[in-house]
């Protein structure tokens, strides 16, 4: 009866706390089950987000002093995910008044407001730097309609620019909004209810509103731009407006985002799956080889000498069966390691079954983030499993101190790199900063439901009996002879590090350029296929190195299997380093701080989760080989 109280005790914390935090959190649906319908004349809210740049990474909030937008009587905030908040959504009501099939033209939003020299030089910088606008209307993201120039088909592109930088020492801010929203009729009639479809802004610099703007229907012609002056002794008044037209659409509800995620070109993801399975097919075979014929000829051969009478002395890698099983140095920091590997196992492998079954929708903005999260804090309970029972078959005593560096090594590695980098956002006054109430929620998940869970799994782990090697081990260790080079630590391990990483690196740059260049992924079929790849690589290729490795009569595997595919989050880190000097146009010191913090951190957890990869399976295999062959 014992056992069951922590069980019932750690359940009842998990569900208080989530109930705690449940306002941090927002649901998620599957596409097309929940649409908003709008009578005429019905308000249609029009919500505004920060203000970004992927040439930077220090988004704004969007009523920041110095921009002057015009704010609306009351400011409220839009209930966001928990991972939308991590990612810098700050979405907040406008001044925007929309009534379903009601246009309006040249409609000014507020009073003029008056720039001055410290304001205009810090819109026009941000003008430089190529922020862009982020609205709102029904959970659809405001975008620009472009054309394909290879298929002439139109999609849209997310956002659109605060200013126009026409030269280094003119630039013109953007002060009426163009708003179309696409909508489409429920009924065969066109009579209504309606849904939001798209939504599409055209931004125009317009210095005398009544002369550029037509109230008939809107149309801006002749504009003179504006140019806020950096002079300290004149101030620049700027009239912001907009007009709003009401376009009927044949795109019905549920495929409205098809537009929006047009962006990738999909031959490009076959390329990638392509090569990918290229390389597992390649190790399939290799392995193949090795376990069928020199392997399988191996224990033949020495199960056929133990059957002579005569000794007969030992040679490969059954020569090292004494001490193949033999503890690793730092055995508590390896059971910890594979323990959280385990973790981000189960936590992808879940999350990204949850994503290829469509329930999580683009529509439901930071779902993926947030889902990750927690998984993550749920399987707490399977780190602590592991660690546990592997901690155990090392022999080691200190139970304790293993089940608290469990709970606390990896999560407090990467909430102290991740509570740094926030207060850099905080320092650059930028909106990303993550607030007080959303840290503590983090803090409280750690400490209240992963930590708990962990403690749990640990207690079931270390009941569990000794894991027990085919083999013994020799009081005393034998001698490791000199190494051929391909086969000593560092070079074995880069080189076992390049094929996980060349499984992936095609779909790594969509990765990236969906964190970096605001775009939306949503391949999640493809990301599927390359995990499952890369798992038999990361699986393929330690086995394959640990076997020549026994060979050459170097049994200190335990490690070597953890650090050879785990190599590959190295190469994912120099994929970045060159996705920065390549890709990007960061300049400024808190954006690359933040970029590389945040690289730092994905490649950590990569290496974890391919080195646990990459150790399950060597030792799985190392068991398996020395169960199958006698030994006096």
């Amino acid at each position: 009866m014992k056992p069951a109280a922590p069980r019932l005790s750690c359940s009842a914390l998990a569900a208080l706390l989530l109930l705690a935090v449940a306002h941090h959190v927002a649901a998620f649906y599957l596409p097309g089950v929940a649409p908003k319908d709008y009578s005429p004349k019905e308000p249609v809210p029009l919500f505004v987000n920060a203000v970004s740049s992927s040439k930077t990474a220090l988004p704004y909030d969007f009523y920041t002093s110095s921009f002057q937008f015009c704010r609306p009587e009351k400011i409220t905030r839009k209930s966001e995910s928990l991972g939308s908040v991590l990612f810098g959504d700050r979405l907040q009501s406008s001044a925007f008044e929309l009534n379903m099939l009601e246009p309006g033209h040249c409609k000014k939003l507020c009073d003029k407001k008056t720039y001055s020299a410290n304001d205009a030089m810090f819109t026009n910088d941000r003008i430089r730097e190529d922020y862009q606008l982020n609205f709102e209307v029904d959970g659809l993201p405001a975008a620009r309609e472009l054309v394909d120039d290879a298929t002439g088909e139109t999609y849209y592109d997310q956002g659109f620019s605060l200013g126009n930088p026409d030269s280094p020492d003119f630039v013109a801010l953007h002060n009426h909004y163009d708003i179309t929203i696409q909508y489409h009729a429920t009924e065969a009639d066109e009579k209504g209810p309606y849904r939001v479809v798209g939504v599409i802004i055209t931004p125009y610099s317009v210095k005398d509103l009544e002369k550029s703007c037509s109230t008939q229907d809107g149309t801006i012609s002749n504009a003179e731009p504006v140019i806020l002056s950096q002079d300290p002794s004149v101030h620049t008044e700027v009239q912001f407006s907009y007009s709003v037209k009401w376009a009927p659409s044949k795109t019905p509800w549920a495929t409205r985002w098809d537009n929006y995620l047009r962006a990738s070109d999909p031959k490009i993801h076959w390329f990638s799956l392509a090569n990918s399975a290229v390389i597992s097919i390649f190790l399939v075979g290799m392995v193949g080889m090795i376990l069928l014929r020199a392997l399988h000829k191996d224990i033949a051969r020495y199960n056929a000498l133990d059957a002579q009478e005569d000794a007969q002395e030992d040679f490969g890698w059954k020569l090292v069966h004494g001490d193949v099983f033999r503890p690793p140095r730092h055995r508590m920091l390896l059971a910890v390691l594979v323990g959280s590997g385990a973790q981000l196992f189960l936590m992808t492998s879940v999350t990204l079954g949850f994503a290829v079954l469509g329930f999580l929708s683009p529509s439901s903005r930071g779902s993926l983030s947030t889902v990750i999260l927690v998984f993550y804090v749920l399987f707490g309970s399977v780190a602590g499993y592991t660690s546990a029972r592997y901690y155990k078959m090392f022999g080691g005593e200190k139970w304790k101190r293993n089940v608290l560096v469990t709970a606390s090594l990896v999560p407090g590695t990467v909430f102290a790199i991740f509570l740094t980098l926030n207060f850099f956002l905080i320092g650059a006054k930028s909106s990303g900063a993550v607030p007080f109430g959303t840290l503590f929620a983090l803090f409280s998940m750690w400490f209240l439901v992963s930590a708990p869970l962990c403690f749990l799994g640990a207690y079931f782990g270390y009941k569990k009996p000794k894991l027990e090697h085919p083999v013994r081990t020799n009081q005393i260790p034998r001698q490791i002879p000199e190494q051929p080079l391909y086969l000593r630590r560092v070079p074995s391990i880069l080189i076992g590090g390049i094929l996980p990483f060349g499984a992936i690196f095609i779909e790594l740059y969509f990765i990236m350029a969906s964190i970096w260049d605001n775009r939306v992924y949503y391949v999640f079929g493809f990301l599927f296929l390359v995990f499952v790849i890369l798992v038999l690589t990361c699986s393929q290729v330690t086995v394959l190195m640990c076997y020549f490795q026994l060979c050459a009569e170097d049994y200190r595997w335990w490690w070597r299997a953890f650090m050879t595919s785990g190599a590959s989050a190295f190469y994912v880190f120099l994929y970045g380093l060159l996705y920065y000097y390549t890709r990007l146009e960061i300049e400024d010191a808190p954006s690359t701080i933040l970029y590389f913090g945040y690289t730092t951190i994905m490649s950590v957890l990569f290496f974890l989760l391919t080195g646990t990869i990459g150790f399950t399976a060597c030792f799985k295999f190392v068991r398996k080989i020395y169960g199958s062959i006698k030994v006096n």
